[in-house]
């Protein structure tokens, strides 16, 4: 009953929603504000503004702030508020565990809809950054354009990171429910509720909701799918280049998530109680601390490349391999070359080795890979994995070069072998629709291939946006690219089935047939076999990530 007390909120205030939507549109004639930019929530009425055929309401609370007694605490339905709220802003940002930006007050939301009134598919987007960094209101998730072209009703928002969203520790249990870890993981289902008790104040209908995310963003997707509270709530997932989460290499393990508190607290002369009095920033930066370095000369042991979900027992009930695949219709999508977001120029944060050039560094530079996965690795084990994907690129007629081996292991490793293994899992016993994706528009040099979070420009059409063209470019060809991706993005949300009229017929996802939609690298997107699946075979008995279960779905199939 306790861990129900945020649906409860917001339904019981959510009961008065339809009536008052056009009691929303009637004060906007009132004031004379612009039609479509006024809307009721749960928690009070919000403006935001018209845009050309578009109304953004920017900065609009999803949960009360969650700081004071409330920092590691369960997200509360946002405090009701007296008269118009201004919506016409971005919220902060969650505090960012790199940087000194953000703030701690930062559960908001943003929506982007043609039109208050109707019932539009709603399309909810979750940010990726390694669950450690982003924000919904980067200028790349603008819902704008997806909005007009889909007509969806879009949202993004914040979602607590690093130490205060993504950690464990039985003393900070939540009084109310109980909880005690992975805070951003409750604030994202919090998001998903409030979606459904609003949707309509903003033209959306609460009963189709698409849920989707990139990288981290695509992790939480797949794993907010398999929440017993959800269903019915989340009516259809596309997890983007989702970083399935697994210790030691995207997540910690519970012990070192309680020693994380511990060795924090005792830096700042408290207890782990007492870290809810410490200042944000001094907290930031000594999570950061924890994890910088090599991972073989930290304290911790797991957390290696990144620290995601952890083990907790109900968030996070185990790894996805391990766990029922989602019962409900999914798009996977991945990127053709998800390794050079890593390996090619300005990474997100410097590789472990430069990139290598011949036979001795590649060793080397896999081997830092390697070890982002486990804390010894032999030289026999680098050596079979460099020769499996030698010999792969060889029977595929791909590129063997140092650079290119070395990208391909490190996106297949981390990313695209987890991703690809469970969309074969729900195609073979998840009783619902799968459609999978290979993104392989390509990027100008010097960046090369198609790397990881390109999709997130052309799925919102900003690849043209100052701090994404270069990479990108902005020609007809990116255009058709971009619009062919909204296309079938929002048939989906629609009715289940993405369509294009400039696509063939995208067929249900089956194992070892030509049924994968490769969109981008030529005029017309086409449907082929899973590119590169030669390569995904060492990790099938590398012992170094998890190999994916054959575990029955969740519950019945629900087919749209």
């Amino acid at each position: 009953m306790q861990r129900r007390t945020f649906a409860i909120g917001t339904a019981c205030a959510a009961s008065a929603l339809v009536g008052s939507a056009g009691t929303a549109r009637a004060a906007a004639r009132r004031t004379g504000t612009a039609r479509g930019a006024l809307a009721r929530t749960t928690a009070g009425l919000v403006q935001g503004e018209r845009i050309g055929n578009v109304s953004v309401f920017r900065g609009v609370p999803y949960a009360r702030p969650p700081v004071g007694d409330l920092r590691f605490a369960a997200p509360r339905p946002p405090r009701p508020w007296s008269g118009v709220r201004e919506a016409t802003r971005f919220a902060p940002t969650a505090l960012q565990s790199t940087g000194g930006s953000g703030s701690e007050d930062c559960l908001y939301a943003n929506v982007w809809t043609p039109d208050t009134a109707g019932r539009r598919p709603v399309f909810v987007f979750i940010h990726g950054g390694g669950w450690r960094t982003g924000a919904g209101s980067l200028p790349t998730y603008d819902g704008a354009r997806l909005a007009r072209h889909g007509g969806l009703v879009v949202i993004t928002f914040n979602y607590r990171l690093g130490a205060f969203g993504w950690g464990l520790h039985e003393d900070l249990s939540d009084p109310l429910t109980g909880d005690c870890a992975n805070w951003g993981l409750q604030d994202q289902a919090a998001l998903l509720h409030w979606a459904q008790h609003n949707a309509a104040a903003f033209g959306g209908d609460p009963a189709n909701i698409t849920l989707c995310g990139s990288s981290a963003g695509g992790s939480s997707a797949w794993q907010l799918s398999l929440l017993p509270e959800l269903r019915g709530v989340v009516r259809r997932t596309v997890p983007i280049s989702a970083a399935h989460a697994w210790a030691p290499a995207i997540g910690l393990t519970p012990d070192d998530a309680r020693q994380a508190y511990e060795r924090m607290a005792h830096r700042h002369g408290t207890t782990v109680r007492g870290l809810r009095e410490v200042p944000a920033r001094a907290l930031r930066d000594s999570w950061q601390q924890l994890f910088s370095g090599a991972p073989g000369d930290r304290a911790l042991s797991s957390g290696r490349e990144y620290q995601g979900p952890v083990l907790d027992g109900r968030w996070m009930r185990g790894n996805d391999s391990d766990l029922p695949t989602p019962s409900v219709p999914m798009m996977v999508i991945g990127t053709h070359t998800e390794g050079s977001f890593f390996t090619g120029p300005n990474p997100p944060t410097p590789p472990p080795t430069p990139a290598p050039t011949d036979a001795a560094t590649l060793h080397d530079a896999v081997r830092g890979v390697l070890l982002k996965g486990t804390a010894e690795i032999s030289a026999a084990q680098v050596d079979a994995c460099i020769a499996a994907y030698r010999e792969a690129a060889a029977a595929d007629g791909l590129s063997d070069t140092p650079l290119s081996l070395w990208t391909e292991i490190w996106g297949d490793g981390l990313f695209r072998y987890q991703g690809i293994r469970l969309a074969e899992r729900h195609a073979r016993v998840g009783g619902t629709p799968v459609y999978v994706m290979d993104f392989a528009h390509p990027v100008r040099a010097p960046w090369f291939g198609t790397p990881h979070e390109a999709t997130s420009k052309f799925l919102f059409g900003t690849y043209a946006l100052p701090e994404n063209v270069a990479q990108l470019g902005d020609g007809p060809r990116e255009e058709r690219v971009s619009r062919t991706f909204m296309d079938l993005i929002a048939s989906f949300s629609h009715h289940g089935v993405p369509s294009s009229p400039a696509a063939p017929h995208w067929p249900e996802f089956t194992p070892g047939r030509a049924s994968t939609l490769v969109l981008g690298g030529t005029d017309r997107p086409r449907i082929g076999p899973l590119p590169k699946s030669r390569q995904l075979r060492y990790w099938d008995h590398a012992g170094w990530v998890p190999s994916v279960r054959p575990v029955p779905r969740t519950s019945g199939p629900d087919r749209t």
